[in-house]
Parts: structure tokens; sequence; C-alpha cells
């Protein structure tokens, strides 16, 4: 195997632990393995995930949802042990059934969806299909906005006695915010949405609201800043329903920086971020080594040009693999890096479809068949993704290589 990516489940499920208890006792701990894990691989994470204690797992879509069921089969963990899983993409007519087969929940905005689940489950005989219902605070993505839209959503959900609101939820578009303006006024129309809600007479047994950030950003606040959790846990409470929290990103060791508002000046000190460690070690073996002269122009278009005698190993990977061509290096410092154990190698000339080369000049020792870390301790998602202008969700998610566990 040319390039691979070792997953490690002993730091994933430790991730795990410690969100769960930063979250703790009283609020659960939804794990998101959409996106294929985030990159990681969900057919590797989510029995691991199960075994560390996850009663929830996230998906985008039905296909999704039911590879994950396979998964957890696949590793012995028998139905009845399997956590709920999640659909957190509002989907199409033709996905009811599939959420129904593969023992699915769903989220719901419209009456679209409602009207198709009720249908599917009188097809199959089921009497109760439970559905989280979304509620769009102030993002306009998805969910139903309080007000004559949501009523209407209530109001099919009485004509189809056969869905069952088991959740309702919300996204916060500036979790990682300290003191957000955006973030309070969504938490207060949530609340009024949970009253109209109630006042419909559904009786949820979750809400749920926040990702990483909301877990991490558990600073002490006070006056008109209530902190995440303490938001949450007290709005539940009220409704008579359990907390809930999803968190993706720092389940694999990563967690964006907090932010504070303008105009706050409190603390923002993050609460787990200190304490996660890198599930994915992205890696090659050199395939080839070579010396090229002073004066040698390196890659398509010659953007990089050796201004000594240079020693170059080329690495089996490229932008098909994911590795991103801005980190392509027109001088010796300007592009990314790999590493040979501690010692880093950059990359020079462009970032070709499959191959990728780097300048180990001052490193004699390495030859054919060595290991490089392309992504890991020492250069992360967060440095590939400061030097491609993005965010380390979309370098995670853009890795191609095969996976494989490791210790």
């Amino acid at each position: 195997m040319k390039s691979w990516i070792e997953i490690s489940a002993q730091r994933l499920a430790e991730n795990y632990r410690v969100l769960a208890d930063a979250a703790g006792a009283d609020a659960a701990v939804l794990a998101v393995i959409k996106a294929d894990a985030y990159g990681h691989g969900a057919q590797l994470c989510a029995p691991v995930l199960t075994r560390a204690g996850a009663a929830w797992l996230g998906v985008t879509d039905p296909a999704e949802g039911a590879s994950v069921r396979s998964a957890l089969a696949s590793a012995g963990i028998p139905a009845g042990r399997q956590p709920r899983v999640l659909v957190m993409s509002e989907g199409l007519e033709e996905d009811a059934a599939a959420v129904l087969e593969h023992r699915l929940t769903p989220v719901v905005g419209n009456a679209v969806q409602i009207e198709a689940l009720a249908h599917a489950a009188k097809r199959h005989g089921i009497h109760s299909v439970d559905v989280h219902l979304e509620i769009d605070t102030g993002m306009a993505r998805q969910g139903a906005a309080p007000g004559r839209e949501l009523d209407a959503v209530l109001e099919q959900l009485r004509q189809h006695n056969e869905v069952r609101v088991d959740g309702v939820m919300t996204h916060f578009a500036s979790a990682e915010v300290t003191g957000s303006h955006q973030t309070s006024a969504q938490r207060q129309t949530f609340e009024q949405a949970i009253q109209q809600v109630a006042s419909a007479g559904l009786r949820p047994s979750w809400i749920h609201a926040g990702n990483s950030s909301t877990v991490d950003n558990q600073h002490d606040e006070s006056g008109s800043h209530e902190c995440p959790l303490c938001w949450l846990r007290r709005v539940a409470r009220a409704a008579s329903a359990r907390p809930m929290v999803r968190t993706g990103l720092s389940l694999y060791g990563y967690s964006l920086p907090l932010e504070r508002e303008r105009d706050y000046t409190g603390p923002a000190d993050p609460l787990v971020r200190s304490r996660l460690q890198l599930v994915m070690t992205w890696k090659a073996c050199v395939t080839h080594i070579r010396e090229v002269e002073a004066g040698t122009r390196l890659g398509y278009n010659g953007t990089f040009t050796a201004s000594e005698r240079m020693r170059l190993a080329l690495l089996p990977l490229g932008y098909a693999d994911g590795l991103r061509r801005e980190l392509s290096g027109t001088d010796i410092r300007s592009g990314g890096r790999v590493l040979f154990g501690s010692q880093a190698a950059a990359i020079v000339g462009r970032v070709s479809m499959n191959l990728t080369m780097v300048d180990v000049t001052a490193l004699p020792g390495v030859t054919v068949g060595d290991e490089a870390v392309v992504l890991g301790q020492g250069f992360t998602a967060d440095d590939h993704a400061c030097i491609a202008g993005t965010i380390p969700y979309e370098i995670l998610c853009g890795i191609k290589s095969a996976r494989r566990f490791c210790s």
C-alpha cells in the first residue's frame, strides 16, 4: 500500500469519553459520523463509538444509516444494543421506506416529509415512527421557522398519528463565538418554538442544539450570557425532556478556536480542546529518490526552481487523494510539508493529481520505502487548512486513501 490512513480506535473512544464527561451525566452526546465520519470511515468508527458508550449516532442520509447498521451488525453488536441513528439531513419522499427498513430516526422540517413517512408506515404496518423536528432559528437552511410555517408542520403531525415527535432540535450558526448576539437570538427563537410545540400537545423526549464548540465553550458566564449547556439544560428541563448535544469534529481530535463577540469581555477558554487526541494519521511511502542540479525547474509549469543541488523524494499521492493543491511550494517555505519521524520535508513544486515531490536534501537517511506522515501530529488538518485557506472539516472530508486501524 503506497498511501493510507491510520485510524486510532483507542483515541476515538477516549475523545468520546472526554466529551461525554464534559457534557455531564444528564446530557446525552450524539456522535456525528456523517460524511463517512468526517473522512475517518463511518463503518470503522461506528462500532468503536458504540462500545465507548454512544447511544446516538448521526448520519447524513438513509444510505449512510444503512451502511452504519450493517457495520454494527458485522462487528457483532446485536440490534437490541445498537445506538439510535439520527438522519441529520431532511430527506426526500422516496427515503421514507429506507428510514423504516433500517430503523433510523429522521430529522423532519416540512409537511411533505411527514406525509411520506406516515404513508410508508401504513404500508409497512408500523404504528409509530419517531422523528426529530428541526426548528430553523436563523440559519435559513432546513427546519420549520416558528410561527405559521411551524404551525403547518404541527397540523400535519396532528393529522398523522403514525409520526411521533421524539425530539426537537436546532443548529447554531456561531457556536464557537462566545457571547454571540446571533446565538442569543437563536436561543430565544428556539424557546418560542418549543412553547409552540408544547401548545400543540406534543411532548418530546429530547431537546438538542449545538455542536462540538457548544461543549468546548462551557465557560462561566453571568448576566445575559448564559453558558451554552446551562441554557440547554434549562430549556430541556422546562420541556420535561433530556438535553443532547451533537459532537462531530471534536470526536476526531479537532476543535474550532473560540472567538469573542466584539462587546463580550468575559472568559472564552476552551474546556476540552487540550484533552482531545488526533484520531487520523495519513501516511505515504517514498517511491523514488532523485537528485537535481541548481537551476532545475520542478513540476507542472516549473513553479519551483532549485537554487542549489537538491535531493527529492517522490510520494504517490496528490490532489486526487485529497492533498490540496494549495500546499504546492513555489519556494522552500511557501508550501506544505510532510514529516519523516520528527523531521520536516517541504513540498516543492506543484502537487500533481497522484504525485508530490518533497525536499529531503537535509535528510540523507530517507530512502525508497520510508514512511512520510502527510497529516497527523506535527502537521495537522488545521495546518493544511491554514495554507489552503479553508477549514479542517473540508481537509478531513476530502481525504480518499484506504483506511485501517492502528494502536
